[in-house]
């Protein structure tokens, strides 16, 4: 290059100068809503919301036809899981609002009584279905699962132990003392009504919480050989799950159609019925009592059947906001409690929803658990909503959140107040006859 080209060059850069970036550029709209300290509340409210009408309007119409069959209006499964809707709704508020110290408190005697609950299946109350004794009959016809209310109280009990004991997690006796022989309690009350999805839910939600709290590792490994052996065991002790995991493999069931694997097969032909767009609400034909449980555990076959990949996707996106709404709560709380139980509810309700979804598909063999806050019942549902309202409570209560809220409040103490303002003005105005403003 000569020295006239140079010159010519740095000329041009003077004349355009380089673009560089404003350190103090405000951030964009999304990095503000997401560094919102309100952004975990309102992800968890919205996703619940969606998820609990979405599971009214497709129990209407997945129940519709085996109520009308049984001689039933065809409201009947849809008003009562309404009702559970209403119920469940008070625990839920009420859990919004209730401090972190009552759960300090209670959790111990809310353990007990979800234990003595549990122990009612050995007694001439307990009811079964599907060889499974997870029902305790109360009044009239009025039956209630008390394991899902161990489900519950577990992950708080969780959360108050490892709080207890956040300083001393480091030796191995205090991280597993007393927790792994109440979990496994917990686990064998399930077990001994028949009930392995549960159980393994308990499981689950358990290691949830003990991960976040800090566990060393190496209890994690001996506790998951244990249950791997066992879970091996159990399964082996009875034809009918040795039939249902050959059914699974494809072993089973080839030339018999109504044989072991007939709910998973019928689950897989709704869900390919149903396309991009599913054939129409309430248009389904696996309902017509071709597929068992169709508004229960297998209802997500009804909602690809319906309203198609669109749907099945919708579905997976809600949980996916109720997921990162609790992860957001487990990253952000200061309080040891809000995180551990926090992260044990969001392995209990995401992890339900995962292997309910994987059954219907086919990825798992067929343990019966419903989907969360979507498939009809009343104790499971109640349960749920319960545990999501004490997610919600940490979230109100994360750095900055109550102040927010606080002050959104005032905005709308405002609010009214003008408009109040403002209506006593013209109705003087209109007293006065002339009067304007």
């Amino acid at each position: 290059m000569t020295r006239l080209d140079a010159h010519a060059q740095a000329a041009r850069s003077a004349n355009n100068p380089r673009p560089h970036r404003d350190a103090s550029r405000q951030p964009g709209w999304w990095a503000t809503v997401w560094d919102s300290p309100l952004t975990s509340y309102y992800m968890l409210v919205g996703a619940t919301t969606m998820l609990l009408v979405l599971g009214l309007v497709m129990v209407l119409s997945s129940s519709s036809v085996d109520a009308l069959g049984d001689g039933q209006s065809v409201y009947s499964v849809f008003l009562n899981q309404g009702m559970f809707v209403l119920v469940g709704l008070i625990p839920m508020l009420l859990a919004t609002r209730i401090p972190i110290g009552f759960y300090l408190k209670s959790a111990g005697v809310l353990l007990i009584v979800s234990f003595v609950m549990q122990c009612l299946i050995f007694t001439p109350l307990a009811r079964g279905q599907g060889g499974n004794t997870n029902w305790v009959h109360i009044v009239g016809g009025i039956t209630v699962q008390p394991s899902e209310f161990i489900k519950l109280a577990l992950a708080v009990w969780l959360g108050s132990i490892m709080f207890r004991k956040e300083k001393l997690l480091d030796h191995w006796l205090h991280a597993a003392i007393p927790a792994v022989p109440v979990i496994g309690l917990a686990a064998m009350l399930v077990i001994g009504g028949h009930d392995l999805g549960t159980a393994a839910i308990l499981l689950l939600l358990s290691a949830g919480a003990l991960f976040v709290a800090g566990i060393p590792m190496r209890i994690f490994s001996v506790a998951a050989a244990g249950i791997v052996v066992f879970a091996i065991v159990f399964v082996v002790s009875a034809p009918n799950r040795v039939q249902r995991v050959q059914a699974w493999l494809g072993h089973a069931d080839v030339a018999d159609p109504q044989g072991t694997s007939y709910q998973t097969k019928h689950g897989l032909w709704g869900l390919g019925t149903g396309g991009f767009t599913g054939v129409g609400l309430g248009a389904g034909r696996q309902k017509w009592s071709y597929l068992p449980e169709a508004h229960n555990d297998f209802i997500f076959a009804v909602i690809g059947e319906e309203l198609g990949l669109v749907g099945t996707l919708c579905v997976l996106a809600l949980f996916a906001a109720l997921g990162i709404g609790m992860v957001r709560v487990i990253r952000r709380h200061e309080h040891t409690m809000a995180r551990v139980t926090t992260a044990a509810i969001a392995c209990w309700i995401i992890g339900q929803a995962l292997i309910n979804i994987g059954v219907v598909i086919g990825l798992l063999p067929v343990i019966g658990v419903p989907l969360p806050l979507v498939s009809a019942g009343g104790s499971a549902l109640i349960a749920s909503m319960t545990a999501l309202g004490i997610v919600i409570h940490f979230a109100r209560t994360e750095p900055g959140a109550a102040e927010m809220l606080a002050a959104r409040g005032s905005v709308v103490k405002r609010s009214v107040a003008v408009v109040s303002r403002v209506k006593r003005s013209v109705k003087r105005g209109g007293q006065g006859g002339s009067g304007s403003w």
